[in-house]
C-alpha cells in the first residue's frame, strides 16, 4: 500500500474531522480504479460493518462497494450479505450511504452484478412498507442508473424502467423516471 494511502487510513482516526473527511475523500477516489491492496484491508472493512460507531459502518460499506473491482478472489460473492445488512441500517444515515454506493459492487463482473441487480429489484419491489422508502427506491433506481452508465448494459436499463412501473404514486413515478431521462 503506498504511504500516501496508508496516511489515509491513518487519518480517519483523527480527531479533526476536516481532516477525517479529507482522507475519506481520498481514499474513495483512489478506489475508483482497481488497487492492489484490497485484501489487506478487506477483513477490517468486513468487522467494521458491524462496528458500534455507525461512521465506521458507514464508510466500511462505501470502502467494500469500491473496493469490489479489487477482489480477484470474488470474496463479495460470500461477503455481500454482510454489507447488503447496513443497507437496512437502524442509523437511516448509514443506510443511505450504502444504498448510494453498492451499485459499485456491479462493476466486479457478471456474477456480482447479478447478485446485485437481483437484491436492488427485491429490495425496490418490498419495500414499501419501509420507513422513508421513497427515498429507498429513489437510491435504488439512481444505483441502477449509475451502473447502467458504467457498463452500458440496456437490460439494467429495463429492469430500471419495469420498477418504476411498479410505483403505484404517480409523483414519485415521475420522480424516478427523470433519474433515466436521457438514456
Amino acid at each position: 500500500m503506498e504511504a500516501q494511502v496508508q496516511r489515509d487510513f491513518d487519518n480517519l482516526e483523527s480527531a479533526d474531522k476536516e481532516i477525517q473527511y479529507a482522507a475519506f475523500k481520498n481514499i474513495l477516489a483512489v478506489t475508483e480504479k482497481e488497487v492492489n491492496w484490497a485484501y489487506e484491508v478487506w477483513d477490517q472493512f468486513l468487522q467494521d460493518l458491524s462496528n458500534r460507531n455507525h461512521h465506521k459502518r458507514s464508510r466500511a460499506a462505501q470502502f467494500l462497494s469500491h473496493l469490489a473491482i479489487s477482489d480477484p478472489d470474488k470474496r463479495m460473492l460470500n461477503d455481500f450479505p454482510r454489507l447488503w445488512e447496513v443497507t437496512r441500517d437502524p442509523k437511516f444515515v448509514t443506510a443511505r450511504h450504502c444504498l448510494q454506493s453498492i451499485w459499485r459492487v456491479g462493476l466486479a463482473g457478471d456474477e456480482q452484478q447479478e447478485m446485485l441487480i437481483h437484491h436492488l429489484a427485491n429490495r425496490f419491489t418490498h419495500c414499501s412498507d419501509e420507513k422513508n422508502h421513497t427515498l429507498i427506491r429513489f437510491d435504488l433506481i439512481q444505483g441502477l442508473r449509475n451502473l447502467y452508465d458504467q457498463v452500458k448494459n440496456e437490460e439494467i436499463k429495463q429492469i430500471a424502467l419495469g420498477l418504476i412501473e411498479v410505483e403505484e404514486d404517480s409523483k414519485y413515478q415521475k420522480k424516478y423516471a427523470a433519474v433515466w431521462r436521457n438514456t
